[in-house]
């Protein structure tokens, strides 16, 4: 068997993702007939038909469902190859800290700086989206994240734990309390996945009949507009809701919900320099 094309990957992966090869050769900046020339050459080196074209459409075929979750993760490999590559050619003296809203790392930062002489430290804000992937890709050589978070394939230093709130409305019926459990939010609309917090999940399981769909929102950002709006509730940690204090927002205590968790985040399978080092300064 031949080795397999990266650059023919990355094609099948636009058409998978679009399921159209017009959408795909415009996103790769080709010509269709090349991306389909491309296409036909990466099924001919795997022995296996990768798509289904008919009047209809486009559609993958199950070797296709197949390749295309094979091939994410091969990708992603291949370019942080590069990124640690590029990064280790071009200066050696760099290291990159990822850190989620309302984690400070300054102090940690001009301590290890202090300590070495030279070293450049740059910061990335992540989300809870990539604060992991960013390790995973080489973006970032640590990332101080909030759990839960998958472990298989990073080192994890616990650092420290944080209450967290629930967000309000200013308006909402409950604003203003010193404090509320989780029994009293049961019936309120989340919006956010209910897996972060499984106390309220617990509580509001009999409740959950007919209720709408959480809605995907990717930022802190979009998710306190809709509770501003009225829309529902979050929980957030407490340096989170304290960065982002708003006069249409409140948050209160919630008595039974389990803190956030923070840890230190690196890669197992590719040693990083001054990992465990920064760990203990951002610990301390």
């Amino acid at each position: 068997m031949s080795d397999v094309d990266l650059r023919k990957l990355r094609y099948f992966v636009a058409v998978a993702e679009h399921l159209h090869f017009g959408r795909a050769a415009e996103q790769l900046f080709i010509a269709q007939p090349v991306l389909s020339r491309e296409i036909r050459a990466l099924e001919e080196e795997l022995g296996a038909q990768l798509f289904a074209r008919d009047r209809r459409g486009t559609a993958l075929t199950p070797a296709g469902e197949q390749l295309l979750v094979d091939a994410r993760p091969l990708l992603a490999g291949a370019e942080a190859l590069q990124r640690r590559v590029i990064r280790a050619a071009e200066d050696a003296r760099t290291f990159t800290v990822g850190f989620m809203p309302g984690l400070i790392v300054t102090a940690a930062v001009r301590a290890l700086t202090g300590r070495h002489p030279g070293l450049t430290v740059d910061l990335v804000r992540t989300s809870w989206d990539d604060q992991v992937e960013m390790v995973h890709d080489g973006r970032v050589d640590v990332s101080v994240v909030r759990l839960p978070v998958d472990p298989h394939g990073l080192v994890l230093r616990p650092l420290h734990t944080e209450p967290r709130v629930v967000v309000f409305s200013i308006d909402h019926r409950l604003a203003g309390k010193d404090s509320v459990t989780v029994a009293d939010l049961a019936d309120e609309h989340l919006l956010q996945d209910p897996a972060l917090a499984p106390e309220w999940a617990t509580v509001a399981t009999e409740l959950r009949t007919g209720r709408p769909a959480i809605p995907a929102f990717r930022s802190v950002e979009e998710k306190l507009e809709h509770v501003a709006a009225g829309h529902g509730i979050i929980f957030l940690p407490l340096s989170v809701m304290t960065f982002y204090t708003r006069p249409d927002l409140c948050h209160v205590p919630v008595t039974d919900l389990a803190p956030n968790r923070v840890s230190l985040a690196w890669s197992a399978a590719h040693p990083v320099p001054l990992a465990e080092e920064f760990a203990t300064l951002v610990a301390g």
